[in-house]
């Protein structure tokens, strides 16, 4: 998961944050070519210079079909735990007290919490095993 925050939903945004998450799997020795990036509709997941990202690391695109809130929801529901959790507990000072929070309570609580639709694993957990599975079959 990559990182960005402004004021504004721009393509510089969403960019920022996918180069973030680049630059996080490979701080921690995992590969990016060929991960699928979903996104919705937005105009800055449809921009030259968000696509030119995706095609700069090898990464595929994908987008949720118009009107079909389920191709969206795991994202829906990630930004209502964060709102519920971070967002909505004070009024934050500085922009960047509230980048922080946000950062440390998905790297602290959301990536470390069970899912059931994962079996029971964590994120983190989940994508391990996948990528011994997939290197196993190739």
């Amino acid at each position: 998961m990559g990182y960005s925050i402004s004021d504004r939903m721009k393509s510089q945004l969403a960019v920022a944050a996918l180069e973030n998450a680049v630059a996080r799997r490979a701080v921690e020795g995992r590969k990016v070519a060929g991960c699928i990036v979903h996104s919705d509709r937005g105009s800055q997941f449809r921009s030259r210079r968000f696509l030119a990202a995706l095609h700069r690391h090898d990464l595929r695109g994908s987008m949720g079909q118009v009107a079909s809130a389920g191709d969206n929801a795991a994202m829906e529901s990630f930004f209502a735990l964060l709102r519920k959790n971070v967002l909505d507990r004070r009024r934050w000072t500085t922009r960047e007290d509230l980048r922080i929070a946000t950062i440390t309570w998905i790297e602290r609580t959301y990536h470390r919490r069970r899912q059931t639709r994962l079996g029971r694993l964590t994120p983190i957990e989940y994508e391990a095993i996948m990528t011994t599975q997939a290197a196993l079959v190739a």
